[in-house]
């Protein structure tokens, strides 16, 4: 059972208080609760804080932002049960999304959360160079691609598999976990490593921190921008050139055994929004169509989230707005905006 987790009370507990009032407040273009997507890793929890606080501030409504994860939340957006999701990952639901789109339920305002987006399988730097500081030397100097990885195993030893490495996919539940199972496949990897699923994205960051900060190697599907990858040096081995044909197969292919893999593409992560609920929103779907950020401004925001313990990104979202209000004041109404300003 999904357990909601109100936006008031996420700011509140970051430390900015507001009280939201009633939906049906003047200025609201809705009366119902507003429900965002509360996808489990940190920028969508900061874009979703963005979006809800100026919502709140600037139109007077009420919002929820509602745990989930990738394809239960898609559903949930057709259905009218979500009303927005502040980050899709189009090449990771390339399919579902296209789906959806083609039945008129969902539709994309045209707002990007995040340009230039990226992911990969990933290993420190010390491990390909070394880090002379740290005296830590190069364990595997050639380490340059995903094909490499398949004779150096050994150094990712899995503690429950030690015949095997250990590879650090995405959580169950992520669509990049169902990718990267296929990848390993394509690649002939499966038979070298243990295909890991951590419980949680922060579990994932967590395997990744302590390797790192002991020197010891490990190897992980991750994505940017992040936190993790803007605080630790970390190298994307190379992968065969992105191809969209070979993309698209293997994405509706059940498994990767025998077939051919390509690189994740450099992407933009957009905005999905229930049709309906779009149509009735009005002004708040015009703020999200304007909305846009680039992958260094969502960086910076999510360093400010693990550096202040920000889980939720509300304080990451209260210091974005007041920092950035060249920015965001093109999204909204000079009304509205004034309104967001004095608040802050």
């Amino acid at each position: 059972m999904l357990k909601k987790l109100s936006a008031a009370a996420l700011v509140v507990a970051a430390g900015f208080a507001f009280s939201a009032p009633p939906a049906a407040a003047a200025g609201c273009p809705v009366k119902d609760t507003i429900k965002f997507s509360g996808l489990d890793w940190a920028s969508n929890h900061f874009h979703v804080s963005v979006a809800s606080y100026m919502v709140e501030k600037g139109w007077g409504c009420k919002t929820e932002s509602i745990p989930t994860t990738t394809a239960p939340s898609l559903n949930a957006l057709a259905k009218g049960d979500l009303h927005i999701s502040m980050e899709i990952w189009y090449a990771n639901n390339r399919e579902i999304w296209d789906k959806m789109k083609a039945t008129g339920k969902v539709m994309e305002p045209g707002g990007v959360s995040i340009t230039g987006a990226v992911q990969g399988f990933y290993v420190p730097r010390y491990m390909i160079e070394g880090d002379k500081k740290r005296g830590i030397k190069a364990a595997a100097p050639d380490l340059k691609s995903v094909a490499d990885l398949a004779k150096h195993a050994k150094l990712f030893e899995d503690p429950e598999e030690p015949a095997k490495g250990r590879f650090y996919n995405c959580k169950i539940g992520w669509n990049c976990e169902r990718v990267n199972t296929k990848k390993l496949q394509a690649y002939g990897l499966d038979k070298t490593f243990t295909n890991f699923r951590p419980g949680t994205g922060e579990a994932l960051a967590a395997a990744i921190a302590s390797a790192y900060k002991r020197g010891k190697p490990v190897v992980a599907y991750y994505w940017g921008p992040t936190w993790v990858l803007g605080k630790y040096d970390m190298v994307m081995l190379k992968e065969p050139e992105y191809n969209e044909e070979i993309w698209k197969k293997l994405d509706k292919a059940k498994s990767g055994k025998g077939m051919k893999a390509t690189a994740y593409p450099t992407i933009k992560v957009i905005i999905g929004m229930n049709k309906k609920f779009a149509e009735a929103a009005g002004p708040i779907t015009t703020m999200l169509s304007k909305y846009h950020l680039d992958g260094d401004s969502v960086a910076k925001a999510l360093v400010f989230m693990k550096e202040n313990k920000d889980k939720t990104g509300a304080k990451a979202a209260a210091d974005f707005l007041r920092k950035n209000q060249t920015i965001w004041t093109k999204w909204v109404p000079a009304d509205i905006a004034a309104k967001i300003k004095a608040s802050l």
